[in-house]
């Protein structure tokens, strides 16, 4: 009875203005008279009982949604009625099916697994079948099994966004990760308590950093979902075989492989074991052949503590180097390399880091590639909008930027690029 007063209280008249939530209310404007107010502000944090509110409404709504999930029984249904209507089987005993029988399907299993079984969704299948005009079953079935699973997973992370406001911050996302983890068949049985936290952090910063390129400390759920990296996650819950679990090992970017492969490589650069890396440690991240002037502009843009690099802050540099092709990486680097915080690269800037690489040739007796050269081929490749300048959106618009990029900041990258028709693998 307490709480419906307080809910009355709180959503009452908005010309009362006595009430202790006007501060919350905006005036009406006479455009509301046209167009409706889409947002209403979240409740402020010593508002108690609109945060109680709020929070309790959010938690009926996901209850909502989990109830129309499938669940064990539905999908044990789901798989007997498409046995049951199978158009042919093959001599290599797959089971097909075709469109009027996919219809009688639809027809016959529950209305939770209709809204899943669209027509649309035959037709997308179709386009990955070896047999014309026929689906396999399995692929339907292990689709809705995919489904299933990713609205699991939108539904388990809203659960963390408290306000229902669609986003999770870095303790959101650890959390989230933390609980599951027991449900992480291939993680649970192989991770020792003394590394757990290094495991979460890990995928929390690989998260952030694919997903929160422009560092607003905050990731929407929906992005989260989409992205891709949620199902591979929970892609790891399964009990694979053996072939399965070896594939894992090499493509499943959080199985535990690869996450100790990072923390290893950590490992290795710290010859000191401080648990922190300096300059000199990081000069010899992969080939050992990043230029020191790159070094010096990373240490003084990202995060540091009296000068050296710590487990979170070498993350973002080893996601942005091992994925040089993708956009959150090309944002990092190029940061980094815009040394006037102006938003573009200019000759100048460009001659700045060819310094870099120029220091190396002398340290080789080499001769070094006519600058001038490489300014102008540099502009030749990318095509900015202004001759001038190269913006981050230049780079990314000529399909250049990992290669452009490399060849500033990496010396066996620019000895690659110099030789790539002698050796275009290496590019």
């Amino acid at each position: 009875m307490e709480l419906e007063m307080c809910a009355v209280e709180a959503f009452d008249n908005r010309s009362d203005k006595n009430t202790e939530h006007k501060d919350l209310r905006i005036m009406d404007h006479p455009s509301y008279n046209q167009i409706p107010k889409f947002f209403d502000p979240p409740p402020k944090p010593e508002d108690k009982t609109r945060q109680l509110l709020r929070r309790e409404a959010h938690s009926l709504f996901l209850q909502d949604q989990a109830e129309e999930l499938l669940n064990a029984e539905d999908l044990n249904d789901l798989w007997r009625t498409l046995e049951m209507h199978v158009t042919k089987t093959t001599r290599s005993k797959r089971q097909l099916i075709n469109l009027d029988n996919y219809l009688i399907v639809v027809s016959k299993v529950g209305a939770k697994c209709q809204k899943l079984m669209t027509v649309a969704l035959f037709f997308e299948l179709m386009l990955s079948s070896n047999y014309p005009g026929l689906l396999d079953i399995v692929s339907i079935y292990n689709h809705i099994i995919r489904r299933v699973s990713v609205i699991q997973g939108r539904i388990g992370l809203s659960s963390y966004d408290d306000l229902g406001q669609g986003y999770l911050n870095e303790s959101d996302l650890e959390s989230y990760i933390t609980d599951i983890i027991p449900k992480l068949t291939q993680i649970r049985d192989c991770l020792q308590p003394s590394f757990e936290r290094f495991y979460v952090c890990t995928l929390v910063k690989k998260f952030f950093f694919f997903l929160d390129h422009l560092h607003m400390r905050r990731i929407r759920i929906r992005d989260i979902v989409s992205s891709g990296l949620l199902s591979q996650l929970l892609a790891l819950s399964d009990k694979p075989n053996y072939k399965d679990a070896k594939e894992n090992e090499t493509t499943n970017c959080f199985s535990m492989p690869a996450i100790l492969g990072v923390y290893e490589k950590y490992l290795d650069l710290d010859k000191d074991h401080d648990g922190m890396l300096s300059k000199k440690e990081l000069s010899k991240y992969g080939s050992g052949s990043l230029t020191s002037i790159f070094l010096d502009r990373a240490f003084e843009v990202c995060r540091t503590y009296s000068g050296k690099m710590d487990y979170k802050t070498f993350l973002d540099f080893h996601f942005a180097m091992e994925n040089r092709k993708s956009l959150p990486a090309l944002h990092y680097i190029f940061r980094i390399l815009d040394i006037n915080q102006q938003g573009y690269l200019t000759a100048q800037t460009l001659r700045y880091f060819y310094a870099g690489i120029e220091a190396r040739f002398k340290t080789l007796k080499a001769e070094a590639v006519n600058f001038q050269d490489l300014k102008d081929e540099i502009f030749d490749m990318v095509r900015p909008k202004d001759p001038l300048k190269i913006t981050l959106k230049d780079l990314t618009n000529s399909g250049q930027g990992e290669t452009v990029l490399s060849i500033l900041i990496e010396f066996d990258k620019f000895l690659a690029y110099e030789n790539r028709e002698e050796n275009p693998q290496n590019v």
